[in-house]
């Protein structure tokens, strides 16, 4: 029986997707707006489609599993649920507005944690027997490995560009750069949209099997993939201006070369971390990216004020989530 607090967890879930394609519309886009190849509408116009192009392809649904996996199956209820996409909404909305890029997917992790150790400690039980610790874990060691990945994909390629490019006039290789880039730019929506969708997906489907709807290891119906897909092309081409500005030239200004090669090591990064299941995230992959093109040109190019102020952002996204997300399962333990 599909009850009304499942309905509205659904809601929720699908709202924090579209939030998610507002939020990190500029991990897609920064770069191609500003090198000028496309205008801000058409550049989000773009990302959009290729964000929902992702559905006919990323059908095994190995992210969604893994954030399914996040909280032990007995502390899962739609309480639970509910406070964790409070608590990620909440905080999701906080950093777009100060434009902050922080990651949309640890948010929502770190929510949905934190309410199941409020859950455990309501019941009497460890808060950590709450949590499974292998794909918390996996989940961590990725915050520093996602964007040192993303850096070393796009020095490589950067190098390997400039060594087929060594020979060819500078106005004809930026006219090609430029042409490039919007491939770069569309593997990177498609990337995204396959790796950040599901994380609603996995959310939508424990909610479904905590309301009795499905059972533990039944097929997901296929209006959730559509749904989420859906959500975040259409958040995507809502935008994120605040955050396209930092991504774009706070940390080091792009040009078109460099523009191809930090889209391409995000595309790859997160290609190959979809394919194992694991749900990093795009902000700090494509930082990563854009770091590494430029240190590929001098050490200073790169704005390291910025940058340490992104990392603690993405240091205290999962605690804060966590912390959010137990206050709030707590008001609603009071009513529920």
């Amino acid at each position: 029986m599909v009850t009304t607090l499942l309905v509205v967890v659904i809601v929720l879930a699908i709202g924090f997707d579209y939030i998610n394609g507002f939020h990190d519309a500029a991990n897609s886009i920064a770069t191609i707006v500003s090198t000028k190849v496309l205008s801000p509408f058409q550049a989000v116009l773009w990302a959009a489609v290729f964000n929902f192009a992702a559905y006919f392809y990323f059908t095994d649904h190995k992210v969604a599993n893994t954030i399914a996996k996040t909280v032990v199956e007995n502390f899962i209820t739609l309480e639970v649920i509910l406070a964790g996409l409070i608590a990620a909404i909440t905080w999701n909305l906080f950093t777009w507005w100060f434009g902050i890029p922080s990651s949309s997917s640890h948010t929502l992790i770190g929510g949905f944690a934190g309410a199941g150790m409020a859950k455990a400690a309501t019941v009497g039980a460890s808060v950590m027997s709450a949590i499974n610790l292998a794909p918390i874990l996996k989940v961590v060691a990725f915050i520093v490995l996602a964007p040192v990945i993303g850096m070393v994909i796009s020095v490589i390629i950067s190098i390997i560009i400039l060594h087929i490019s060594k020979n060819a006039r500078p106005s004809v290789a930026e006219k090609w750069f430029k042409r490039l880039q919007l491939i770069s730019s569309a593997a990177l929506s498609f990337t995204h949209g396959g790796n950040d969708a599901q994380k609603v997906m996995g959310i939508i489907y424990v909610a479904m099997v905590a309301a009795n709807v499905l059972k533990t290891g039944d097929t997901m119906p296929e209006w959730v993939p559509i749904s989420c897909y859906a959500a975040i092309a259409l958040g995507t081409m809502s935008g994120g201006w605040k955050i396209v500005k930092t991504m774009g030239s706070k940390i080091t200004k792009v040009n078109a070369f460099e523009g191809v090669a930090a889209e391409s090591a995000g595309a790859v990064t997160l290609g190959i971390t979809e394919h194992f299941g694991i749900p990093v995230s795009t902000t700090h992959t494509i930082t990563g990216s854009i770091v590494g093109v430029g240190l590929l040109k001098r050490v200073s190019a790169v704005r390291w004020g910025v940058t340490v102020s992104l990392l603690w952002a993405w240091v205290l996204t999962i605690p804060v989530s966590a912390t959010l997300a137990a206050i709030v399962y707590g008001v609603i333990h009071l009513f529920f």
